[in-house]
């Protein structure tokens, strides 16, 4: 593959204006689509309640991701603090509702990016990085810097905007999108962010725009110090089964399938469980059946989408375009 990762091949001089753009837009904020027009540079507030600084809750190494992200040694996490959508029944709401996490320095950003991969992680999971892409690509020639030379995963629920993804272009090697919703009127209801559904679509076109289908080290495809069967570059998109369809499953495998790949790696979820304040909606008050579940896999094949059986693991069903 040449230079990997691939912002590597990134000139300090077209990172460098890279990082000057997205601090402009920060001016007015229209970093993701809730467009609040706050100047953050000067740690004006909008939704996500953040200013200049990047903001994080945690990081370590993490083994409950998709398998090509785990490999042997974890995917280095990073949560960043808020998000850019208020779900209801967000399983880390003390994390993106509750805000809990601090300030701190691009210095220091970088060091985490560092230690996680000293730690031996496989690639730096950036978990929420939509309210926060300033921040990050500004730190990360600090990190190139110290060393740093695995690849980034834009660990995202889909709410972002293609101005801002494009800044991306050629820093991030995986994208692991969410796709929540067909329907707007639900994810305003239960995620309070208006026009998910073409937003997301637009989102994860952009995204497949620029890295493609999943990319796996093998026999074929080798990368210095990556393992056999971790994931070195493309999409690979989740999607959360809703009790009662609540997240209109059928619409956005058929999206997927004629709008993005029937070869996309997409990782069927069902995990949900009530959190946070899903108690307080009848519908989102249950764990999903087994049929729901069958039946979104059955809607996945139908759409066209490649599922494989047999790539189960402890935590979730995970199914990989073949």
């Amino acid at each position: 593959m040449g230079v990997y990762p691939s912002y590597l091949k990134i000139s300090k001089r077209n990172l460098k204006e890279r990082i000057e753009k997205l601090f402009r837009i920060l001016e007015n904020c229209e970093i993701c689509p809730h467009r609040c027009h706050v100047n953050r540079a000067k740690n004006e507030r909008g939704i996500c309640k953040l200013g200049i600084l990047p903001t994080v809750s945690s990081y370590s190494p993490h083994f409950g991701e998709e398998s090509p992200l785990v490999g042997n040694h974890g995917s280095g996490t990073i949560f960043f603090t808020s998000c850019n959508l208020s779900c209801v029944y967000c399983q880390n709401y003390e994390i993106s509702q509750l805000r809990r996490g601090a300030e701190i320095s691009f210095e220091r950003l970088a060091e985490m990016m560092i230690d996680l991969q000293n730690m031996g992680c496989h690639n730096i999971n950036l978990v929420t990085p939509s309210p926060q892409v300033a921040q990050i690509v500004k730190a990360l020639p600090i990190a190139i810097g110290m060393g740093l030379k695995i690849p980034l995963v834009y660990n995202t629920s889909s709410y972002d905007s293609v101005e801002t993804l494009k800044l991306l272009d050629g820093i991030v090697d995986i994208y692991l999108p969410d796709a929540k919703y067909s329907d707007d009127g639900i994810a305003l209801k239960y995620s309070h962010c208006p026009h998910y559904f073409e937003t997301m679509k637009a989102a994860i076109k952009e995204m497949y725009r620029q890295v493609g289908n999943l990319k796996v080290a093998d026999s074929e495809t080798k990368v210095p110090g990556v393992s056999k069967g971790v994931a070195i570059h493309g999409v690979m998109i989740r999607h959360l089964v809703l009790p009662d369809n609540l997240a209109g499953s059928e619409k956005i495998f058929e999206f997927t399938a004629k709008e993005v790949s029937k070869d996309i790696f997409i990782n069927i979820m069902d995990q949900y469980r009530p959190c946070y304040r899903a108690f307080e909606y009848p519908h989102l008050s249950r764990q999903i059946t087994d049929e729901e579940y069958k039946k979104a896999v059955k809607l996945a094949r139908k759409a066209g989408l490649k599922l494989k059986n047999g790539q189960e693991t402890e935590r979730k069903r995970l199914f990989r375009g073949a």
